[in-house]
């Protein structure tokens, strides 16, 4: 029998940005949290002096141990699906912080069309727009209920930038100064600007400047070290939950971190929850973790797991198109093009954030009246630092070994410039999350099962983006541009980004979605499901300010709720 464990009021499963910023809001009002994390405890003083690429960017020290647990994927139905067994398309954080820790710190928000899709598509562009097997829907909300969420965590992580007109309009200022602009982004800024264009400086989490944040948490100055995506910050100047968010609530002493706890039940009685069942990773023991209130604040694919696993929610059935839980998975549209030059750039300092940006081609900002797709996506120049294990660009068809090879790598060190763009997803019926009948993590659970892959809307955003990418860096003067159109099936290696979002989306109406515009469970009103999983779609940007908002939103809700228990959406 599991142990039971003191009562609380609130027990939070994940403790990275969006679990460390419901504690902090609950634990300020005086609520008493608990907050398990299966993960091993992290602190700041843990990177300090850890530039070490082989261990974090290589070997992957921050990532999930996919010996014990992992996924396995398809692209259809028809295939049998495989566990991944290394780190690949996405990488799956752990330890407290999450993915929060080894984020890049990119900080762009969603724009108004993106919560309001299917209504304002079908308004400007008609009904006939949207494809059969694409279940597009609005978010239940919109950007002007959003906008004060966003400002919110605006505000907690300090984020740099500089305002701009293609971009979702905002209440307030960027709290710090955009960062600075290297001798690549401001090529991409004039070239940009040559072909009409609005091109500005990315809003990043590494800071201008160094900023304190309304709770009173300080961060740091970027040092453009180039250790930032996949590493913890040494400098502390990349905001992230253990210098923010995490420490504001442990301060109150209202809230408890219990690491090494792998929660892997919900108790669920039918119609609400008082607790969850976790296993210690270290003995083996299990426990029972009582509370009023319950909030799922880990990745996207263990909250939809965690959910079907605990029998809450109907599972989403792509033949009948019936069900909510596992629906709408969505990933993020990648195109890239390289340019080699004559003439060097300093890419070796650099930041995770640190770029110039233009948004013409994004969400609908540009007329999609005669193209065969929807949405779009943001089109960027980013200097994140050449690290030198993983970096060795050479123009195609250069030898890969041998003398050319090393004369070519060389030369083009610092003579290459790579443009990307990352465009939006939208759901497709058979894409779509569910437990694997087969296959089994380390303590004898079902893993989660992944079917996905490109549509024919991706294919046709990813090759109108990689002809706009083309024709920035032929204006910026580069001497051959090399890209790759055609973006074929979508394959689960090699690493693209680990923007995961949905699964348990949220809308106005329990038969197509999970949770309300609170991430309140509509089949179990005192759990909340907070996280990218609430996204119906994923936009053309960087899904981290969404989350953060999001949150902020949700635990604004939860302390509504705790006091007066209620549904809080009908």
């Amino acid at each position: 029998m599991p142990t039971e464990l003191p009562h609380k009021q609130v027990a939070i499963v994940g403790v990275g940005w969006s679990g460390g910023i419901i504690a902090s809001e609950l634990a300020k009002a005086g609520y008493e949290c608990i907050g398990l994390e299966r993960g091993s405890e992290r602190k700041v003083n843990d990177f300090i002096m850890q530039k070490d690429e082989l261990r974090y960017a290589i070997r992957y020290e921050l990532m999930q141990d996919l010996s014990k647990e992992t996924l396995t994927f398809r692209n259809d139905q028809d295939m049998l699906a495989l566990p991944m067994r290394q780190m690949g398309s996405f990488l799956l954080g752990t330890d407290l912080g999450g993915a929060g820790i080894h984020w890049n710190g990119q900080c762009p928000r969603f724009y108004p069309y993106d919560f309001e899709i299917r209504t304002q598509t079908i308004e400007k562009y008609g009904e006939d727009r949207i494809p059969d097997d694409m279940p597009l829907q609005d978010w239940g909300i919109s950007y002007d209920d959003m906008e004060e969420y966003f400002a919110k965590f605006d505000e907690t992580i300090g984020t740099s930038g500089e305002d701009n007109e293609m971009t979702a309009p905002r209440s307030t200022e960027f709290p710090t100064p955009p960062m600075k602009q290297t001798k690549s982004m401001k090529l991409f800024a004039e070239a940009s600007e040559s072909l009409g264009l609005h091109p500005y400086i990315s809003a990043s989490a590494n800071l201008s400047e160094a900023y304190t944040n309304p709770d009173g948490q300080t961060i740091n100055q970027c040092m453009y070290c180039s250790f930032c995506e996949r590493f913890g910050c040494d400098y502390q100047a990349k905001s992230d939950p253990l210098i923010t968010v995490i420490p504001t609530a442990l301060e109150t002493g209202n809230f408890e971190v219990r690491t090494h706890s792998n929660v892997r039940e919900i108790a669920y009685d039918g119609d609400q929850t008082n607790g969850v069942y976790f296993t210690d990773t270290r003995t083996g023991e299990d426990y029972f973790q009582p509370a009023d209130v319950v909030i799922l604040t880990s990745y996207v694919m263990n909250n939809t797991r965690l959910l079907l696993q605990s029998g809450i929610g109907e599972p989403y059935d792509p033949e009948s198109e019936t069900g909510v839980i596992g629906k709408n998975y969505c990933y993020q549209v990648m195109a890239s093009a390289q340019g080699f030059f004559d003439e060097q750039f300093n890419l070796y300092a650099g930041a995770g954030a640190l770029g110039g940006q233009v948004d013409d081609y994004n969400a609908d900002n540009f007329d999609h009246s005669d193209l065969d797709f929807l949405h779009g996506g943001t089109i960027q120049c980013t200097q994140t630092g050449i690290r030198p294990i993983a970096t060795n660009p050479v123009p195609p068809g250069t030898p890969t070994w041998g003398a050319a090879f090393k004369e070519a790598s060389a030369h083009y060190f610092y003579r290459t410039l790579s443009l990307g763009s990352q465009g939006a997803s939208l759901p497709y019926r058979y894409n779509y999350l569910d437990l694997d009948p087969t296959y089994t993590d380390s303590h004898g659970d079902p893993l989660l099962r992944m079917t996905y892959n490109f549509t024919e809307q991706d294919r046709n955003l990813a090759a109108h983006q990689s002809a706009r990418l083309t024709e920035i860096l032929e204006e910026m003067g580069a001497n051959e541009v090399f890209s790759n159109p055609d973006i074929g099936d979508y394959n689960i290696m090699p690493y693209q980004t680990t923007h995961n979002t949905g699964g348990v989306i949220m809308g106005a109406d329990p038969e197509t979605s999970a949770v309300n515009n609170y991430l309140q469970m509509w089949d179990c009103e005192n759990l909340f499901v907070v996280g990218a999983s609430a996204f119906p779609h994923n936009s053309g940007y960087n899904p981290t300010p969404t989350v953060g908002a999001l949150s902020y939103r949700a635990a604004e809700g939860i302390l509504s709720y705790l006091e007066d228990p209620r549904p809080l959406a009908e």
